[in-house]
């Protein structure tokens, strides 16, 4: 993972519950900035990182992510108390991703996707319990003629309240009736054949091991970085695992949407 550091500001995007950004770094590229001091903070970020990696590995088409230095000095030129306080909240390591130049927003209605991409998707929206993924806010952008997938600070939903990830792996993922392309997903069963298998210990233990312990840090439940890397590493262990748990619940969702 590349770190960048934040050098101007740009403009908010103000479709974002959590107020993202555009900004520019060091490097001349222009990124959209997910912030530490918002919402729900880190956790978001480590969403972002796990899911957004996860989809990359799995094929699918994410923007570039990096780690983001900020120094909370930029607050000084926007007018704007709201982000003023959301730049000083922020100082640090946070969260980029690269920013798509003339994307549009996914409609299902009328960018096509085939049957297995569908399926595809909808299979790693369910690994990751990514809440974010409906009609009313797809979180796909329409990019160079093909879909791309952004923001995943929703995910991992089971994060927020640690309990036994090994029991958490094996809930069915009811939010996944809301999917978006739930009824184009006809070839669910292939798909977990064929993703399941990408997805080995190695792979997942490199993906989390990327998340920087100040991110971690400020869990309250677990106590230190290596109990949340071990708890991550276990969900996603168990999950694939035991997959049967949700896949089956998956199976029958898609199912009845195609009725």
């Amino acid at each position: 993972m590349r770190t960048v550091t934040a050098t101007r500001y740009v403009t908010p995007l103000r479709e974002g519950g959590s107020l993202p950004a555009l900004v520019e770094a060091d490097d001349d590229g222009l990124y959209v900035l997910k912030f530490r001091g918002a919402g729900q903070g880190c956790k978001a970020l480590v969403a972002e990182l796990l899911a957004g990696e996860l989809a990359r590995h799995l094929g699918l088409a994410v923007p570039q992510i990096v780690f983001m230095q900020l120094d909370p000095v930029l607050a000084r030129t926007e007018p704007d108390p709201e982000i003023q306080d959301l730049i000083r909240a922020s100082g640090g390591l946070n969260l980029a991703l690269d920013f798509l130049p003339g994307a549009v927003g996914f409609d299902p209605l009328a960018h096509a996707v085939e049957a297995d991409w569908a399926s595809t998707l909808v299979w790693f929206d369910a690994l990751v319990c990514n809440v974010d993924r409906s009609a009313r806010n797809t979180n796909l952008m329409w990019w160079h003629g093909r879909p791309w997938l952004i923001d995943h600070g929703a995910a991992l939903v089971f994060h927020h309240q640690w309990s036994d990830p090994v029991e958490q792996a094996r809930r069915p993922f009811a939010a996944i009736r809301e999917h978006v392309l739930l009824p184009r997903a006809n070839t669910l069963a292939a798909a977990h054949e064929r993703l399941s298998a990408r997805l080995d210990l190695a792979v997942l233990a490199q993906i989390v091991d990327a998340i920087p312990d100040d991110w971690l840090r400020a869990d309250t439940v677990l106590p230190d970085p290596a109990a949340q890397r071990a708890a991550y590493r276990s969900y996603f262990a168990a999950r694939l695992a035991d997959a049967g748990c949700w896949l089956q619940p998956l199976l029958q969702a898609a199912e009845a949407a195609r009725r």
